[in-house]
């Protein structure tokens, strides 16, 4: 049983505890704050994960992936239609042709962080992905909080991505789809008035694909990535034979910008590299599927860290070969590859080509990210701060069918009505913290374990200290006047600093925890890094992404309170516990 979860004398747990009725909800919302200090940090451990709090959801999910399977989700998941976009933005507006090494920098974070998931996932193969793993180490309400931000993060992103499916289906078949195939409601507010049925119904045919059969959703989505790619890999050799090596180095107008490799010089690069690092999420939602992986020790890793690096390479090639087709300040942020194909003589069939391989992207991302944003949610309804009934499992299927359908109604009715650039303003904050958090709790595993007090205490210190580390070099990078060597400076003395606090502590903390099957290598560089490189992404977020994040985050504060911590505590009272032995099924094989 959860540490915490033992009910003070004379406390009242009656047929249907706190919310058998108004009087008893009352006398739970008495006992809140008891309840929160109770519940909040209240720790499962992996075994229980595996075990008990698995048993909630009846029926076991079917292992049938293997590593290709993984791989396969990986690439659906990252390479969508927004590569497309994010390349021209990222060359014209910061690094210039240097937007290759954007690409391999970001990629390299991707990989960082794709680490810290793989231990996770191979020594706790459940569905519940990022959220897990915080439950079991930082506690439930950590937990509940990322987690919560994630579901609303795949929601409106998904929605987003739906509405864009018409635009660019439009393209390849030479329709202006946004008049011809949107429906204009008079009356409505701006941005709410133009309701794309083309988008609910792309939704609600994937929710049928994902409710029915993890197995054969994994089989289409490889049948659609194999044709986005050879799209995408069509696209480059275009790019490459049409293509001029000098664009590589000159601008189209020397008298107003910099020319050169590096016009806009490392700070280019590395503002780039925070641009194009979004075009890389989506592999998080690979572990998500860990439960229903046949061989998660070899599987998983394989399938997560194999699919990042194909990616950056795709997308290495993607940027070269659009910055050999025309000189930086000439591409169209908006549209690089589509209008650098326009602008030569015959090719502007290639702008339809590009629509057709942009929507295969956005239906490969659609699917990975709606499987996995119901297992989290499956998986947060398991814990017991939301309705056990989204965490069911059908036991014909062997996937979660009510948190499927659930979510793809609500983002459907999402994209039924709002406006693209209405939901693009609420995403990524929520993806970009969860990495942070995640980095957090695996050195946190690894040298603090399940160790209560003051052992604790060095770990936490050092994780909060790196912390502020890396937030200083942020603002430094950010707000520092680059006169006189100013910045250098101080960038400088904040790395020193930086290394020398990692270096203090693998000196003097030993390790408390070692995997037993497949651990992050060069332990704790290597998550600190994630740790300084997500802090650093973070800071390049504009307002209202962060006002978003509060906003969503109250909201949550405040379920968790009003609802969650008393539904966790019921379920935890209610009797449900199967020794918390750590077990695998019967299919589940090292």
């Amino acid at each position: 049983m959860d540490k915490g979860a033992l009910p003070p004398s004379g406390t009242d747990h009656g047929a249907g505890g706190s919310f058998a009725s108004l009087r008893a909800y009352g006398r739970a919302l008495a006992q809140t704050p008891r309840r929160v200090a109770q519940r909040s940090c209240a720790a499962t451990a992996p075994g229980e994960e595996m075990s008990r709090v698995r048993a909630r959801s009846g029926a076991h999910m079917a292992r049938a992936l293997r590593w290709w399977d993984l791989v396969g989700l990986g690439l659906g998941g990252m390479v969508g239609a927004g590569v497309f976009v994010t390349t021209g933005r990222a060359t014209r507006l910061y690094a210039g042709p240097g937007v290759v090494v954007s690409y391999a920098i970001a990629g390299l974070c991707a990989l960082l962080s794709a680490f810290c998931y793989t231990e996770f996932a191979v020594d706790m193969p459940v569905a519940g992905g990022a959220f897990s793993y915080l439950r079991v180490t930082f506690g439930e309400f950590a937990a509940f909080l990322t987690g919560a931000n994630l579901i609303m993060e795949y929601v409106f992103s998904n929605a987003a991505v739906a509405r864009s499916f018409t635009a660019y289906l439009g393209t390849a078949v030479g329709v202006d789809a946004p008049s011809k195939w949107r429906i204009p409601v008079p009356g409505l507010p701006e941005g709410f008035n133009q309701v794309d049925l083309v988008a609910v119904g792309v939704i609600l045919l994937i929710s049928v694909c994902i409710c029915y059969s993890t197995k054969e959703s994994s089989l289409v989505n490889m049948v659609l990535t194999a044709v986005h790619v050879a799209f995408i890999l069509f696209i480059i050799v275009i790019g490459f034979v049409h293509g001029d090596a000098r664009n590589l180095t000159r601008p189209a107008d020397p008298s107003q910008n910099p020319g050169g490799f590096f016009p806009h010089g490392a700070m280019g690069v590395f503002n780039g590299a925070a641009m194009v690092y979004l075009s890389y999420i989506g592999y998080d939602a690979v572990s998500t599927m860990a439960e229903e992986v046949e061989r998660p020790a070899r599987d998983i890793p394989i399938g997560v860290s194999g699919s990042v690096v194909v990616v950056t390479v795709l997308y290495c090639l993607m940027a070269a070969s659009m910055s050999m087709l025309l000189p930086y300040d000439a591409i169209d942020p908006e549209a690089p590859f589509s209008g650098a194909f326009k602008g030569k003589a015959g090719m502007a069939w290639v702008s339809n080509v590009i629509g057709a391989g942009a929507s295969l992207g956005i239906l490969t991302s659609l699917m990975v990210a709606m499987l996995g944003q119901a297992r989290y949610l499956c998986v947060i309804g398991r814990s017991g701060v939301m309705p056990a009934w989204l965490a069911r499992v059908n036991p014909r299927t062997a996937t979660p069918v009510n948190a499927s359908a659930f979510l793809g109604l609500f983002t459907a009715a999402l994209a039924l009505f709002t406006e693209l650039d209405i939901l693009l303003n609420l995403v990524c904050i929520g993806t970009l913290f969860v990495f942070y958090m995640v980095a957090n709790a695996v050195v946190y595993r690894r040298y603090a374990g399940a160790l209560l007090g003051r052992s604790a205490w060095p770990t936490l210190a050092f994780l909060g200290t790196f912390s502020l580390v890396a937030l200083s070099f942020t603002l430094v990078w950010k707000l520092a006047p680059p006169e006189r060597g100013v910045r250098a400076g101080l960038l400088a003395a904040c790395a020193a600093v930086a290394v020398a606090t990692v270096a203090a502590f693998q000196a003097l903390v030993p390790q408390a925890h070692a995997p037993e099957l497949w651990g992050v290598p060069g332990m704790p560089w290597v998550p600190a890094a994630s740790v300084f490189l997500n802090v650093f992404l973070l800071g390049s977020l504009d307002r209202p992404s962060y006002v978003r994040f509060g906003f969503f985050s109250a909201a949550a504060v405040l379920v968790y309170v009003l609802y969650s911590v008393h539904a966790s505590y019921d379920a935890e009272e209610s009797g449900l516990d199967d020794g918390g032995a750590k077990v695998q099924d019967e299919a589940c094989t090292v």
